[in-house]
């Protein structure tokens, strides 16, 4: 029996680690080799998922991938690693496949070995199921006639049997031997119908055992106290034993990313980051914001690796808030309704100005791609003075018009640094490392005026990008737009 699922669910499902963006995309140096790997997820656990590795250099010879859970035992006994495969007409291109047999945090295993040596590094990966397959309609079809024709068969052999089945060769039936082989073939159809419907019952019972195991995200709602308090419950919808609201790792510095878009015209966005009050319980300030409704994004990453991002909308009256401090901060930009997809320069709130250095073409959906961002100041020249924004040259946030797509990137990829510690935490048996202190890493210098970030839009359609970067101890943000083909 084929079942879907309610739209609702769909649109959640998917919201695992970014909301209707499933891929996992990690740009590493795997030693000496500098790799761009992109996983597609599988919908479905267990699964395929297909792995592409692009080498920004030809001198890598040979790939190997191999899927291990993230933690626990698992994550020390690998199986033997799959050869990914060499693009004839790309030698800097590799693919492969691995399923993932359990739901829950994996990584996957990326080893590079060419001219310069052997390089590795591991990228996690959420394996969760986010829908139940449907079956194609042709296969419907097909399979509906070979059923009817079974059950005519069946029923044709055993009335056969019961009128001729003792006849001498050339006799015809009698009478009552028809009349008794229409009682049988009548009786024969019953429990051949029968037994189809136990079938069906059974079929049921599995598939609803297996909608259990589909993802159902954490539940976030907002109210504002106090005027400019905003407040965020989480809430378990009882998915899985082993998640938890109270098991959060900090992430970049921060147990939450919260990213409030303006609605409808997404021309505001504000990326703060409230405080946990306790167990399934944020709480926010608000800097000054209009009254309106917004849609908030929270980031968050549980301490077995996995990723989540919560979701809600809240309308809010006037805010007077207080001034934007530490790593929170702002921007605005033109309303969606005059999105521009081939405007590549945005005016920054300090006069300098941000551009999107852009290859010419139409932008297509399911290709990794890098997205890169030059500053430059008043005068047109290269920022002089950026500075590292939580531990990363820069955020950005890509968004879908109709806001199924939410996505925040780093330089890095989409794969949260709390997580990636779990993987360096395997590979060098060391523990106590999750969620990644980034403020040493403030103190590097002179970094230079541009900033990239590996993504692909995982469907087509229009999108705002949100861009922010930190120069002389201001965020600055960035607003563009891009209009995704297939």
């Amino acid at each position: 029996m084929i079942r879907l699922l309610g739209v609702l669910l769909l649109a959640s499902a998917s919201a695992f680690a970014h909301v209707g963006s499933p891929d996992v995309f990690y740009d590493g140096q795997a030693g000496p080799y500098k790799l761009l790997v992109t996983i597609r997820t599988p919908s479905v656990i267990p699964g395929v998922a297909e792995i592409e590795v692009r080498s920004a250099v030809n001198d890598v010879t040979t790939v190997h991938i191999v899927p291990t859970p993230l933690t626990r035992e698992g994550a020390t006994f690998a199986p033997v690693p799959d050869l990914a495969q060499r693009s004839k007409d790309d030698p800097q291109f590799f693919t492969g496949s691995l399923w993932m047999m359990t739901t829950g945090s994996w990584q996957v295993h990326v080893t590079a070995e060419g001219s310069q040596g052997k390089g590795e590094f591991s990228v996690p990966v959420p394996a969760l199921s986010s829908s139940t397959k449907k079956m194609q309609g042709p296969i419907v079809l097909v399979l509906g006639a070979l059923g009817l024709l079974l059950v005519a068969g069946a029923v044709s052999i055993v009335g056969a049997g019961v009128r001729e089945g003792q006849l001498e060769p050339g006799r015809e039936p009698d009478v009552a031997r028809v009349r008794r082989a229409r009682w049988v073939m009548a009786a024969t159809t019953v429990f051949v119908l029968t037994l189809a419907a136990l079938g069906g019952l059974w079929w049921s019972s599995d598939a609803s055992e297996y909608d259990r195991h589909i993802y159902k995200p954490l539940q976030m709602s907002a109210t504002l106290e106090n005027g400019g308090r905003l407040m965020l419950h989480i809430t378990d919808p009882g998915w899985a034993k082993w998640r938890k609201v109270d098991d959060l790792v900090p992430d970049h510095n921060h147990l939450m990313h919260l990213y409030a878009i303006s609605l409808p015209d997404m021309d505001n966005v504000w990326h703060l980051h409230p405080d946990r009050v306790d167990a399934g319980l944020f709480a926010k300030d608000l800097p000054p914001m209009p009254a309106g409704r917004y849609a908030l994004y929270g980031d968050i990453v549980h301490a077995n690796g996995l990723p989540e991002t919560l979701v809600t909308e809240v309308t809010l009256p006037a805010v007077a808030g207080k001034p934007l401090e530490g790593d929170d901060a702002a921007g605005t930009g033109p309303p969606i309704s005059q999105a521009d997809p081939n405007r590549t320069t945005a005016q920054l709130a300090d006069g300098s100005r941000m551009v999107w250095e852009r290859d010419p073409g139409p932008l297509h959906a399911k290709r990794a791609m890098f997205f890169r961002f030059r500053l430059e100041d008043a005068d047109g020249k290269p920022a002089h003075d950026m500075e590292l924004y939580m531990g990363m040259p820069g955020h950005a946030a890509f968004v879908r018009s109709d806001r199924s797509v939410f996505a925040h990137v780093h330089p890095s990829g989409s794969v949260p640094m709390a997580s990636l510690s779990l993987t360096q935490n395997a590979a060098d048996g060391m523990a106590g490392m999750a969620g990644m202190d980034h403020s040493g890493m403030s103190m590097i210098q002179a970094l230079p005026p541009e900033v990239s970030f590996p993504y692909g839009f995982p469907k087509p359609g229009d999108y705002r990008i949100y861009v922010q970067v930190k120069r002389g101890g201001r965020v600055e943000t960035g607003i563009f737009d891009a209009r995704v083909e297939n």
